[in-house]
């Protein structure tokens, strides 16, 4: 059968940030696949980059004093490390700032503009009047006009929702917190709508995404006129500058799935290939691994490139969802933001690639690390199920080797070898959780023969004899015999998981190759027993996750996201103010600027206060707004103010239009503002020294 030909790719992380391990979702699925279809002896290859233009690398670098190229430049170096240490293997690892992505920007720009896709349309886009610049969509933030959801991005909210930054409910500019304000500019569009009757097609019918996606994107999406893609930003902006339209720049997400195409292309360049053979040769397979959260990205514009430029549209379009820590998402002010080098400090890396491969399901499902239940998935799967298969019988085995014939064992080895193609279309379909729970079954019933069968109780009896000089030299053979016998069955039997599992633990792979003299290099290994060889001494393959590494790791964490903080949250751990009166009496729904401007604010002197007899609350209070202009309010503050003559000369601020309510007492005429929970803690708020009766608050 000849070998299928795929590309693999994970979405291109961010050059503004380190990987953490939400990041590693995505990377582990996708080199844990890679590896499988490797071993399965398939021509698989696997193309990654760092992505690196937008506004936001250059106020990055800005900050460190060094040009942008520099700045992408370490961040990928500590990237590529990063992955390292988790075992991740890319064909190519790239940078979307490279002469190969910048040479197919411009040719599948021609095309699409050839294609008649691209308009010039002048817009009002928001500008921030503080940073003078215009405003990537992503560096404005503000209340999803779908849901309601707040602190959203300016183009796509977590409800899945996507918008204009000018629907964005209270915008608010990321570089400076300022309101941004609309301006004018020339901005160029591909009109995907054009495109609708081939993206339904291939939506509905290629095969390529999960039914969920599919019913997402048409009820997001294709029930409704698509929008056209915004494409270009104005300078400043680091990127490619757009051919014939100085000044003008590819938008970030036009050149970053590009960076795919690159990357290839520089591995090709290094590898005497052809790019053509990888992505407009119709026998490639084309996967792409992505979060849940760029869905619309790579399942409309990207396939809307990908057809007007000729080249494979993709095979399958994996995604995953998001990862939640002990079911909550993950939290700075807890430590469950955790950077891949902090957890690689404190805990095996191979352990998280194995607990994430037990979540996988191949489902857009977000996968929860409940670290109580990592510490002891990893401690009875991996450390008492696994490599106690090993370490039980490796030991004897390196005294007697492995036997020249493969011992009865009750078919055991044959009922392991049997479920190897249940096994593959379980890693082939990406549900590493079904793939595990089979291959724990065979270590099961491994660990039960080795336990039966006791090989220490013959090692011993092996050693007796050899001390015993009663004892022939027959009869000690014998008992050898025996004892190489079971560890040539348990150690056969361990292969066979070890090699089931090499996709997701690799170096616990190249561990048991070490041990057997026999390197894992194929699937197919597991149908055939290791026979004749010597066996290496038994060296450590991994020990239990212990409570103190993942406290550590977690402390770690806190520490570095406080000092990365922004100044806001680092001037208030200045003063430890606690977050409990926030908790008691949560933020209420946003309001408009609209709904504020009708609150009247002003400041009042408190020129009378008497206590109400009758009332057990209130306090009678005469405010004045300055010349003859008084109101007379009652206000609740009764027990925190059990002596009102004191307040008398006092400065406050209170709603002054705020409709009058005949009561009991009398007439009140406003209210006062004050904070607090009630009872005898409530505080009136004051304004600043120099503020005079009648202002208004702005």
């Amino acid at each position: 059968m000849s070998k299928r030909n795929i590309l693999v790719t994970s979405a291109l992380p961010y050059a503004n940030g380190d990987i953490h391990i939400g990041h590693l979702v995505e990377y582990i699925q996708t080199d844990v696949w890679v590896r499988f279809q490797k071993l399965r002896g398939e021509n698989c290859r696997y193309f990654c980059a760092d992505d690196t233009h937008g506004a936001a690398i250059t106020i990055s670098a800005n900050k460190q004093g060094v040009s942008e190229e520099e700045f992408i430049a370490k961040v990928n170096k500590t990237h590529r490390e990063d992955f390292a240490a988790f075992g991740i293997e890319f064909d190519n690892y790239g940078s979307t700032n490279s002469p190969q992505t910048r040479r197919f920007c411009n040719e599948f720009w021609n095309k699409i503009v050839e294609a008649g896709l691209v308009v010039e349309r002048e817009i009002e886009q928001f500008y921030d009047p503080v940073e003078k610049r215009f405003l990537a969509d992503r560096f404005i933030r503000g209340t999803c006009p779908k849901c309601g959801r707040k602190d959203q991005y300016g183009d796509s909210c977590e409800c899945g929702a996507v918008y204009s930054p000018k629907d964005l409910i209270d915008p608010k500019s990321v570089l400076s917190g300022a309101t941004p304000e609309l301006r004018k500019a020339k901005h160029l569009f591909i009109e995907v709508e054009k495109e609708r009757a081939f993206l339904d097609d291939w939506i509905s019918n290629s095969g390529a995404l999960q039914p969920e996606i599919v019913n997402y994107l048409k009820g997001q999406f294709l029930s409704d006129e698509l929008y056209p893609w915004d494409i270009s930003r104005p300078a400043p902006y680091f990127g490619f500058e757009i051919p014939n339209y100085p000044g003008n720049y590819w938008y970030v997400w036009y050149d970053a799935p590009i960076g795919y195409v690159g990357s290839c292309l520089e591995w090709c360049e290094k590898n005497g290939e052809k790019i053509e053979d990888w992505w407009a040769n119709p026998k490639t397979e084309i996967h792409h691994f992505i979060g849940k959260d760029i869905t619309y990205f790579h399942t409309l514009f990207w396939p809307t490139t990908l057809k007007n430029v000729g080249f494979n549209l993709p095979t399958k379009v994996h995604i995953h969802g998001f990862l939640t820590v002990d079911g909550e998402k993950m939290s700075k002010s807890k430590g469950t933001f955790v950077l891949a080098r902090s957890y690689q400090k404190y805990l095996d890396p191979e352990h998280l690639r194995y607990f994430f491969s037990s979540k996988t399901t191949g489902r857009v499902d977000d996968l929860d690390l409940n670290l109580e239940e990592f510490a002891n998935k990893i401690n009875a799967d991996l450390v008492g199920v696994v490599v106690n298969l090993a370490s039980r019988s490796a030991k004897f085995a390196h005294q007697t080797g492995l036997s020249a014939q493969y011992p009865d064992d009750g078919g055991l080895f044959a009922q392991a070898a049997e479920v190897s193609e249940e096994i593959a279309e379980a890693y082939e379909t990406c549900d590493y959780g079904r793939a595990i729970r089979t291959i724990l079954e065979c270590a099961y019933r491994a660990n039960q023969y080795v336990e039966n069968a006791a090989p220490w109780t013959l090692n011993k009896q092996y050693n007796q004899a050899l001390k015993d000089p009663n004892a022939t030299d027959s009869q000690r053979e014998e008992i050898k015999a025996k004892l190489q016998d079971v560890v040539t069955v348990s150690l056969n039997l361990f292969r066979q998981v070890a090699i089931y599992l090499a996709p997701i633990l690799p170096e616990i792979a190249k561990k048991t190759g070490e041990l057997l003299n026999a390197p894992i290099t194929s699937w197919d290994e597991v149908k055939t027993p290791l026979l004749g060889v010597e066996v290496n001494e038994y060296k450590h393959m991994t020990a239990r996750v212990s409570k103190e590494g993942i406290t550590a790791m977690l402390e770690e964490t806190k520490e570095i996201m406080g000092a990365v903080n922004d100044t806001n949250a680092a001037t208030a751990s200045k003063w430890n103010d606690s977050d409990q009166p926030l908790k008691d009496e949560p933020l209420a729904e946003t309001i408009t600027i609209d709904d504020f401007a009708k609150i009247d604010l002003r400041i009042g002197r408190i020129i009378e206060a008497e206590q109400v007899p009758e009332a057990r609350k209130l306090l009678k209070l005469r405010v004045s707004l300055g010349g003859e202009q008084t109101r007379q309010i009652f206000a609740g503050i009764k027990s925190a103010y059990p002596e009102p003559e004191k307040l008398v000369g006092k400065l406050i601020v209170f709603i002054a239009n705020l409709q009058p309510r005949q009561m009991k007492f009398g007439l009140s005429e406003g209210m006062v503002v004050a904070a607090g929970p009630g009872g005898k803690d409530v505080f009136l708020v004051s304004p600043d020294e120099g503020a005079m009766p009648g202002q208004r608050l702005h």
